[in-house]
């Protein structure tokens, strides 16, 4: 009976670590992740060009705070992106911030942005207004054109595929054809209707299945693809894509083997 409530006692102590780490400590523990991506559709006047991704902040879920912005600003990419989801009152545990405090941090930043299904199930336009005023270009179904290195980078932004109808058509009706092209979508289950000349596609939305365990990862992602855009750099067909696992958590403050994250990209031309 001793050795019983040995490994009894043991496996409890085991299962209150396991719990510490996936509720109070990895939930914290933000990485820089650095990659570089060639592309095959990437100008030599743009190669190496640095790009941040900032996503799924769920801004009012316990754990966040602000040191992503100095991890980005720290690095001084020539480009940021932000991919959607920036507050979320409805998660556990989570309280009410207003977009205007959530924006005005962002806006040390700049960059370009698109909105996610959080930010739209919590008050779209808002959102959208706050990012703005504090210097943030948003895109829904639009592209603009962007002077980087003395030339031009079309930036194409999706409306948010949970909450909206996205238009890929209508995004990228103004984008000529052969120039340099970046598309942003929160929602990377959008990627199979992108176009192959778009260089690189950026989403965030799954946060990488969040609890990274096998079998069940792919069940709480929230895409109909399961676990096939959980993460990462994706290439089909030639396109590629890029998912972040984001900054925050989603419905409940939990993350396990999947740490938060901001990721900076290199992006360099294939021939280069």
């Amino acid at each position: 009976m001793t050795a019983l409530r040995s490994v009894s006692l043991g496996l409890l102590a085991i299962a209150a670590g396991l719990v510490a780490w996936a509720t109070w400590i990895e939930p914290r523990r933000l990485v820089v992740r650095r990659r570089t991506l060639r592309l095959a559709r990437w100008p030599a006047a743009l190669d190496g060009l640095t790009v941040a991704l900032v996503s799924d902040l769920h801004a009012g879920s316990p754990q966040v705070d602000e040191a992503f912005v100095e991890q980005v600003r720290r690095r001084r990419p020539e480009l940021v992106l932000l991919l959607g989801d920036f507050v979320d009152p409805h998660g556990t545990l989570a309280r009410p911030v207003a977009p205007e405090a959530v924006a005005q941090r962002l806006g040390a930043l700049g960059g370009v942005a698109v909105l996610g299904n959080h930010d739209w199930l919590t008050d779209g336009p808002r959102v959208a207004r706050a990012l703005r005023d504090a210097g943030i270009t948003v895109l829904e179904d639009e592209a603009v054109a962007l002077p980087v290195r003395g030339t031009t980078l079309w930036i194409a932004g999706l409306a948010d595929a949970t909450e909206r109808s996205p238009d890929v058509g209508q995004a990228l009706s103004g984008v000529p054809e052969g120039e340099p092209l970046l598309v942003l979508s929160h929602d990377p289950d959008l990627f199979p209707r992108i176009p192959a000349r778009a260089a690189l596609t950026v989403s965030g939305h799954t946060h990488g299945g969040q609890v990274n365990v096998p079998g069940l990862r792919a069940r709480v992602i929230p895409s109909r693809h399961g676990d096939r855009y959980a993460r990462g750099h994706v290439v089909e067909g030639g396109r590629h894509l890029y998912v972040t696992s984001g900054v925050g958590t989603s419905t409940h403050p939990v993350r396990f083997a999947r740490p938060p994250e901001v990721v900076m990209l290199t992006l360099r031309s294939s021939s280069s």
